[in-house]
């Protein structure tokens, strides 16, 4: 039974930090969570199914969706990326957690939108190890590398915003940690209705 009230949980870190495959393995393991999709208009890789990885749109359409339904939007390496509102509201209104995996100025405007939300970044072990994992990507470009590489040291100066950093060198350790973050979290008194503590006097 839940107690307290839902809230989004924000993930953000640079590309090849590994936050798709700790959200996935986080939802997978923890109770009363779930993972925001959302709308981009980058074309889909091999493998991504519409709807599960991302809602995919043309540019006419996402123009339509920012004006009045996208809680956040952003322009990531070229491409246009934007939450749902819909979505988040009305599951948090379920009693379920929802998770983004967003960029920084999408979790800005998170946090602007919902105050309660948590804010957690991802970090790779070191700068070159995030640059060897960019690298390995066989779908990046030369000019994507560099351009990802660059992305990244912007995003590392958002760090001072976030309340949690995540070091994602061992899998099974950094999904430990972000259940730890989220099961510490949903402990907060604040999240607690009054109603709740006046039975108790």
């Amino acid at each position: 039974m839940r107690r307290t009230k839902a809230f989004p949980i924000v993930i953000s870190g640079p590309s090849g930090a590994g936050k798709t495959t700790l959200v996935r393995a986080l939802v997978r393991g923890v109770p009363m969570l779930r993972r925001s999709v959302s709308v981009t208009t980058r074309r889909p890789r091999k493998g991504e199914v519409d709807g599960d990885a991302y809602f995919f749109v043309d540019a006419r359409e996402f123009e339509r969706l920012k004006t009045h339904d996208l809680v956040e939007w952003a322009e990531v390496h070229g491409h246009l990326y934007g939450t749902p509102r819909d979505f988040v509201e009305t599951t948090l209104s379920k009693g379920l957690d929802v998770v983004l995996s967003i960029d920084v100025n999408g979790g800005r405007q998170v946090k602007k939108c919902f105050p309660g939300a948590v804010m957690v970044f991802i970090l790779p072990p070191s700068f070159e190890v995030l640059e060897q994992r960019i690298r390995r990507r066989a779908a990046d470009l030369a000019k994507d590398i560099k351009k990802r590489l660059e992305d990244a040291r912007g995003e590392l100066r958002a760090l001072p915003e976030y309340e949690y950093v995540v070091v994602n060198e061992d899998l099974r350790e950094a999904v430990g940690a972000l259940r730890a973050i989220v099961e510490s979290e949903r402990s907060r008194r604040k999240r607690y209705s009054k109603d709740y503590f006046n039975g108790f006097k």
